[in-house]
């Protein structure tokens, strides 16, 4: 007769090598080593060379304990490019790309329309102290929260805090109990009737009280009432009102309190790094010490530090300064006119196969053909995208040009950064690369911004829950937190996400 030791290690061989399903219940989610609470924590322009710079004034309990008691990968990248908030974000807690997370940047062309659209924008679900309409619908994926509710039968407690609305959305995911930020009219913390009929009452209505005088973001404003919030949330005095916010979150739901594993997803700031002041860089970074050290100290004596996991990361990218000058330092810079470049498209497109506007858009730096006169003309997409290549690469301050045939069909070290950031319902048919240190302009509507292929270092840090203290050398993506924390809390990876775990 077969012991049950042997079943139990033949079982195990099959379950490795995929022949028997995993099932897994809300009753079976507990044991050594599972925490009763993830708090995962994105900070947004977290920059690796100003969090070592100033770590002689941080506290023992924020920064430092993380970078010495954690386990630290201290050289993460997204895998993907363009990065903003909104997409640094949803690559976290999908564990994927905007290839197939469709959540490729703050705003995009709605084809539709021609008009830009917000990326949590939904105007089937009021705003809860606000005027602002929202929901995850655009993202097209599942994440780690979502598959946290599905696992646990809708048991398990998610909620997401942050500033901005696009962070509070996208990290909450779609079944979330709800996302928090705070709105720039009042600022007052606010949600969507998507997730919840109406707020609870430890949320509150009450502004948050700002010291107008002291805030070093505020002397770069025009002391306007309705812009007073705005700037407010993107300096360092934000992180506190995040803190307490996701300590009465935790507080109020009962969030770690049983043995099946709960989610808080954070966003905080280091927006203010665009700054060339010391004082004020070095000012955010203690502040922003001093919010994870209060947190890491209440949420361990409430719950039991060996209870719960901490993860923190960065969005990946940092803004330059609006008013960067390359001239007077004569540091080779231009600009690229993306309205003239239609036109010139238009003419050329148009000697080809007769007059028409061939150009239907501009959008930063994509450029959105004319569907319907191309049918008109017989002239297929592919077609008209190569001979619109070859024009647009011989334009000045052009490094590359790429084609959605390209983008979509072609998957290759050279474009693989710029395919996983491209999504064909929400991106140009024509992504143009300029010269770093040039500038996209679009004359029409006066939007810019500035080419930049520098890459921004920053770590990925796991700490408690008996997570082995050890620093990694080894560079890692971002895509590789979300099937990390997926296996630590005994779930199922996002549906999209390919990526390994990285422990």
């Amino acid at each position: 007769m077969m012991t049950r030791n042997l079943f139990l290690g033949i079982c195990r061989c099959l379950l490795a090598m995929g022949f028997l399903p995993i099932t897994v219940s809300a009753q079976t989610m507990s044991g050594e080593g599972l925490p009763r609470l993830v708090v995962s924590i994105t900070v947004d322009q977290l920059r690796s060379d100003f969090l070592e710079a100033f770590s002689q004034s941080y506290t023992k309990g924020g920064f430092n304990l993380l970078m010495g008691q954690g386990r630290v990968y201290g050289s993460a990248s997204y895998p993907f490019s363009p990065i903003d908030r909104a997409s640094a974000i949803a690559a976290v807690v999908s564990g994927t790309s905007p290839y197939y997370n469709s959540i490729v940047g703050q705003r995009w062309l709605q084809r539709e329309t021609l008009r830009p659209v917000w990326c949590i924008d939904d105007d089937r679900y009021a705003g809860l102290h606000t005027l602002e309409t929202a929901s995850p619908k655009s993202l097209s994926t599942s994440t780690l929260g979502d598959e946290l509710k599905v696992v646990t039968k809708g048991k398990a407690v998610v909620w997401a805090v942050a500033p901005y609305s696009d962070a509070a959305v996208l990290a909450a995911g779609h079944a979330a109990d709800g996302a928090l930020w705070i709105d720039d009219e009042r600022g007052v913390w606010c949600s969507s009737q998507y997730y919840m009929a109406s707020l609870p009452e430890w949320v509150g209505n009450t502004a948050i009280q700002v010291n107008w005088n002291d805030m070093e973001s505020q002397k770069n404003t025009e002391n306007k009432k309705e812009q007073r919030y705005k700037a407010f949330k993107n300096s360092s005095e934000v992180n506190a009102e995040v803190t307490s916010m996701a300590l009465r979150c935790l507080s109020s739901t009962g969030m770690g309190t049983d043995e099946i594993p709960d989610l808080l997803c954070l966003t905080y700031t280091a927006g203010t790094v665009a700054s060339t002041n010391n004082y004020v860089l070095q000012n955010t970074y203690v502040r922003l010490d001093a919010e994870i050290s209060r947190l890491i100290e209440i949420v361990g004596r409430r719950i039991g530090s060996k209870n719960v996991l901490f993860m923190l990361t960065s969005a990946g990218y940092s803004e330059p300064k609006e008013d960067t000058d390359y001239q007077t330092y004569r540091i080779p810079t231009g600009t690229f006119y993306m309205s003239r470049t239609a036109d010139l498209l238009n003419m050329y497109l148009g000697a080809l196969w007769g007059q028409g506007k061939y150009v239907e858009t501009t959008f930063r730096n994509h450029i959105f053909l004319n569907h319907s006169l191309l049918d008109t003309k017989k002239v297929s997409l592919s077609t008209a995208t190569s001979r619109a290549q070859e024009l647009l690469v011989m334009m000045e301050g052009v490094r590359n040009v790429y084609t959605s045939l390209q983008l979509l069909t072609i998957s290759n070290e050279q474009i693989q950064m710029v395919r996983s950031g491209y999504h064909p319902e929400r991106c140009g048919d024509l992504v143009i690369e300029t010269a770093p240190g040039w500038r996209v302009l679009t004359e029409n509507t006066g939007e810019s911004e500035y080419q930049r292929a520098s890459f921004v270092r920053f770590p990925i840090i796991f700490y408690g829950a008996n997570v082995e203290a050890m620093r990694v050398l080894q560079p890692v993506t971002t895509d590789r937190i979300a099937p990390t924390l997926a296996r630590i809390m005994r779930v199922r990876a996002p549906n999209a996400c390919s990526a390994e775990p990285l422990f």
